[in-house]
């Protein structure tokens, strides 16, 4: 009889559990039976790591033979356990010194050649492996890069099960070249599988070639970009076709500032899990931006899918910019799913299969036309829209929602002068991005030593009682909440704002001015003060 055992990790969305994987070899008819609540993927293993051990020029035992994952009542899903199932089955047939596989961590598909193919989610699972105390894995080589961003982690890179098994028994690596130089590795195939839903409209860092100075006009909307950019707060753009809002959407992530190390880490997990992670670059370090199409279902925006759930638009664009345009043509459903996370920075999906959770601290752009054609205003008649069609089109954006919402901007149609102006252009994204920079910074070394970073996440109670504006300047505000113009929970979100406005202008604290600019972004309604950030203010 032979017995020995190995680790791997089964991931439940972006966190991770130990799994021991333990072979018993038995005198009796030869068979092989995988335990442990495995998925359909991983029952197949059976068959790869049957072949996988036998192409790799090794004998298979002919015996009874079980295979444990332990806890039992921790669902396995995927491919990744071939790897450590295979090395404990060497080592329960004493192809391999059982005792040098006990504190392993191996992850990894194998093929039926015995090439070791990556799995989704490698930085997640060496992640939980490294707080469980494991300090050695074993991973895919194409992997490796991902594996070695946890700190004080030995990672070996194989690129098959020959090699491991020649690294485990001591003896000399065989060499593996590429089957196909210079065309894409076939190990990656699978990875990045197209049309997978969320990832439609994904980036993972923004475009270069996108600059704000392309923007014409639009100094309200401009404004909104950059308040919302160095405090973290939505932000609500409507007007006609045309007039810009997708261009300030997709130039939003280039002002924000680039992630840090223990942000980079949560982001890239969730991209790894999700199969996003961009060819040659293991870690993500700028801001994610994520446009899904406004037919996208509630499974696709906050995650969902059979089985264990996968992550949604809301989790990909975790510490980056979300961007719904179209608003009003999302399902009410789908829209009204989106407040939880809202509120809470993360979003807990409950299926059969288990209890999945997921990081979900985004920043939303919210972009809509004014009606069904998209030419009303007050300032001319173009609209043909009937006044019940345009009130039932708003409606479609309940007020829960908006409320949640602390920038809402009308992007007014671009005019002839302002298009064919020359030398009109505005700032540019390195400008604004510097002044943002500077504004995050300040935020952050008055919130030294709280658990928030940004003014968007600071509780509404805090801000009353310790970050309060100058005396009288919240008067205007809160005359506004007698009126019932604002909630308790606008209130606070105008508050908010005035201190990243006050950050980007550098006022200790927000005064009457910066208030009143608040305010003004928050209701929409021009308060007489000027919206320029910059220079020019």
């Amino acid at each position: 009889m032979g017995f020995a055992r190995t680790c791997s990790v089964a991931l439940v969305g972006v966190e991770g559990v130990v799994v021991e994987v333990q072979a018993d070899l038995e005198p009796g008819v030869a068979a092989f039976t995988l335990v442990g609540l495995p998925d359909k993927s991983l029952s197949e293993s059976r068959d790869r790591v049957r072949a996988a051990v036998v192409n790799s020029g090794t004998a298979w035992p002919s015996k009874k033979l079980t295979v444990g994952l332990s806890p039992a009542s921790v669902p396995k899903a995927g491919s990744g356990f071939d790897l450590a199932v295979a090395c404990a089955i060497l080592g329960a047939a004493e192809r391999i010194d059982p005792r040098v596989m006990v504190d392993l961590v191996m992850i990894g598909e194998l093929g039926l050649d015995g090439r070791v193919r990556p799995v989704r989610g490698i930085l997640p699972a060496v992640i939980a492996a490294a707080d469980a105390g494991y300090d050695q894995v074993v991973v895919p080589e194409c992997a490796a890069a991902e594996a070695s961003l946890v700190p004080g982690v030995s990672v070996l890179g194989v690129r098959s099960l020959r090699q491991l098994i020649a690294v485990l028994a001591d003896e000399p690596v065989p060499e593996e070249e590429p089957d196909d130089l210079g065309r894409p590795d076939p190990l990656m195939a699978g990875l990045r599988v197209p049309g997978t839903g969320a990832a439609t409209g994904m980036h993972a860092a923004p475009d270069q070639g996108h600059d704000l100075a392309d923007v014409v006009g639009q100094l309200s909307a401009r404004t909104a970009v950059e308040v919302a950019a160095a405090g973290g707060h939505h932000l609500f753009l409507e007007g006609p076709p045309g007039a810009g809002k997708t261009m300030l959407a997709e130039r939003l992530p280039a002002i924000l500032p680039a992630l840090g190390r223990q942000e980079s880490l949560e982001v890239t997990a969730v991209h790894s899990v999700a199969g996003l992670l961009p060819p040659g670059k293991p870690m993500i370090d700028a801001a994610p931006y994520c446009a899904p199409h406004h037919s996208a279902t509630m499974q696709a925006l906050v995650g969902g899918g059979h089985g264990i759930a996968r992550p949604g638009a809301v989790s990909l664009s975790h510490r980056g910019v979300l961007f719904l345009d179209e608003t009003p043509e999302f399902s009410g459903q789908a829209l009204d799913a989106l407040r939880q996370p809202l509120e809470a920075g993360h979003v807990v999906i409950a299926r059969s299969a288990g209890v999945v959770r997921f990081p979900a601290k985004f920043l939303m752009v919210l972009a809509a036309n004014p009606c069904p054609c998209g030419r009303f205003t007050l300032a001319d008649d173009f609209c043909e829209c009937p006044p019940s069609a345009i009130r039932r089109y708003q409606a479609r954006l309940s007020g829960p929602l908006l409320d949640r919402v602390d920038l809402r901007v009308q992007v007014d149609r671009v005019t002839r002068a302002q298009l064919t102006e020359r030398g009109a252009r505005g700032e540019s994204t390195a400008a604004v991005a510097d002044r943002v920079r500077a504004a995050r910074e300040r935020a952050a070394a008055r919130l030294a030593g709280t658990p928030w970073r940004s003014n968007s996440e600071v509780p509404g109670r805090e801000l009353r009682s310790r970050w309060h504006a100058e005396r009288g300047a919240m008067d205007e505000a809160e005359r506004g909440l007698e009126r019932g113009v604002l909630t308790a929970r606008g209130l606070d979100r105008v508050l908010r704002v005035a201190w990243s406005v006050a950050d980007l202008v550098g006022h200790a604290r927000p005064d009457a001015t910066d208030v009143a600019l608040a305010l003004q972004l928050r209701t929409g309604v021009p308060r007489g003060v000027p919206m320029a950030i910059g220079g020019s203010r």
